[in-house]
C-alpha cells in the first residue's frame, strides 16, 4: 500500500538525524516543496542555527505556520523498539524521533498548504513558514532572531499556528491559545566558612537562607485567571558544602523558577523576591534569566478558524489551555500576533519510542487545510 502524502513526507523528515542545532537537510526538503508552490525562500543562518522564512503573497493578512526541524537526542538506543531515525510503522503508529515533536506537524503543514493552493491558487492574504533548527536547544539563534529580522523590516505576522504537540488523548482535543511566562533566578547566599564545632566563628548560609526560601515557596503570587493557573514557584536545584561533615559552608547556591500568568510581570516577580531576601537580612548575589513573557490569544479570526476546523474534523470543539512549558510562540507573540498551538498528542515526546498515530497526522492535515480555507479561500 502506497504511503499517503503526509506519511511519506513525515518519514523523509524523521529519517534525517537533526539533533539540535543540526538541520540535516530537513528544511531543504521542505523548500523543494514550497518553491514548487510559488513561495519566496529566505535561508537565514545565524551562527550554528539554520532558519527558513518562506512566503507566498504580499497582501495582508499574513498567516504563518511555525515549527522546528530539530529534535532532542534519541537517548538509550537499546531501549528503542526500532532505530530512532529509521521511521517505522507499528500497529498504525509512526515511530521515530521527532514523529510527534514535531516532524509530523511539519509534514501536515506542507501537505495542507499544497492541497489548499491546488484548490485556491489565487487565495487572499499571504501564507508563510517560519522554521528553525534551534527550538529544542538554547533558543538563541532561531525563531527569536528571525522575528527580530522580520520586525526590523516591518514584516509583521498577523496570525500564526505553531505545530507543537498540544493534544492530550486525540489530535485536536486540546489547543494551546497561550503560554505562561518563565523566569529563573540563581541566587548565591554568602556566609562565612568555618568548623561546625565553632559556629560562633562562622555564618551558615543554609541556615540563614531557609526561612526566606520557605517564605518564597509559600507565597500565593496570584490566583490566575480564566485562562491561566496561579503562578508557580519551584526550586529545582540546591548546592552547598565541601562534602565534609565538619565544615560549615561559605556559600549556598539556590536556583528557582517561576511560571507566571498575565496577572504578573517579570518586574513584579523580581521586586517581590528581592524584598523577601532583603527582609531576611541576607548577603546575596542574584542573577535572573528571563525565558519569555506570558501570551494569550483569547479572541480573533484565527482562534475562531482553528476551533471551527477542529470541530469539523473531530465533531467536537477543542479545549483551550495555556498549560505546559514554553514554546517559540512566545517570540512570535511579541509582534502582536494571534498565536495558536495545534499539533499531535504529546504522550511520547522526548521519550524513547516516540510515535504518532498515522490517522492523527491525516486529521491534523485536514485541520490545517480547513483553517486556511476559512481564512483565505475566495
Amino acid at each position: 500500500m502506497t504511503d499517503s502524502a503526509v506519511l511519506s513526507l513525515a518519514k523523509d523528515l524523521i529519517g534525517r538525524p537533526s539533533v539540535t542545532p543540526i538541520d540535516e537537510g530537513c528544511q531543504e526538503l521542505m523548500i523543494q516543496r514550497l518553491e514548487a508552490l510559488g513561495f519566496t525562500i529566505e535561508r537565514l543562518v545565524f551562527e550554528d542555527t539554520t532558519n527558513l522564512w518562506a512566503r507566498r503573497g504580499t497582501a495582508s493578512p499574513l498567516f504563518a505556520f511555525a515549527g522546528h526541524t530539530d529534535v532532542v537526542p534519541a537517548g538509550p538506543l537499546e531501549q528503542w523498539h526500532t532505530p530512532p531515525f529509521e521511521p517505522t510503522l507499528i500497529d498504525g503508529y509512526l515511530h521515530g524521533r521527532g514523529a510527534a515533536d514535531m516532524k509530523g506537524s511539519l509534514a501536515a503543514m506542507v501537505v495542507a498548504v499544497e492541497r489548499f493552493i491546488a484548490d485556491n491558487p489565487d487565495h487572499t492574504g499571504s501564507i508563510a513558514f517560519l522554521i528553525t533548527s534551534d527550538e529544542e536547544g538554547p533558543f538563541i539563534n532561531g525563531t527569536t532572531r528571525v522575528v527580530d529580522t522580520l520586525m526590523a523590516r516591518n514584516e509583521i505576522i498577523d496570525m500564526c499556528i505553531v505545530g507543537e504537540p498540544s493534544s492530550t488523548h486525540a489530535v485536536g482535543d486540546v489547543v494551546k491559545n497561550g503560554r505562561r511566562g518563565s523566569i529563573t533566578g540563581d541566587v548565591t547566599i554568602k556566609g562565612i566558612q568555618g568548623h561546625v564545632a565553632y559556629p560562633q566563628l562562622a555564618r551558615n548560609p543554609i541556615h540563614q537562607a531557609l526561612p526566606a526560601l520557605t517564605e518564597l515557596a509559600a507565597i500565593q503570587w496570584d490566583e490566575g485567571n480564566e485562562y491561566f493557573p496561579p503562578t508557580s514557584f519551584q526550586i529545582p536545584n540546591l548546592s552547598s558544602g565541601t562534602g565534609a561533615s565538619n565544615v560549615i559552608p561559605g556559600d549556598f547556591k539556590v536556583q528557582f523558577n517561576l511560571r507566571f500568568s498575565t496577572e504578573l510581570t517579570a518586574d513584579d516577580i523580581k521586586a517581590r523576591v528581592h524584598s523577601v531576601l532583603d527582609a531576611h537580612g541576607l548577603d546575596y548575589d542574584l542573577a535572573w534569566t528571563f525565558s519569555g513573557h506570558p501570551f494569550l490569544t483569547d479572541t480573533g479570526s484565527l482562534l475562531v478558524a482553528v476551533v471551527d476546523a477542529v470541530d469539523e474534523v473531530n465533531h467536537q470543539k477543542p479545549q483551550l489551555l495555556t498549560t505546559g512549558g514554553t514554546s517559540d510562540g512566545r517570540f512570535i507573540a511579541q509582534m502582536g500576533t494571534q498565536v495558536i498551538e495545534l499539533g499531535p498528542v504529546n504522550a511520547t515526546i522526548h521519550k524513547v519510542n516516540e510515535c504518532v498515530k498515522v490517522a492523527d497526522l491525516e486529521k491534523l492535515t485536514d485541520m490545517y487545510q480547513k483553517v486556511l480555507e476559512k481564512l483565505f479561500a475566495k
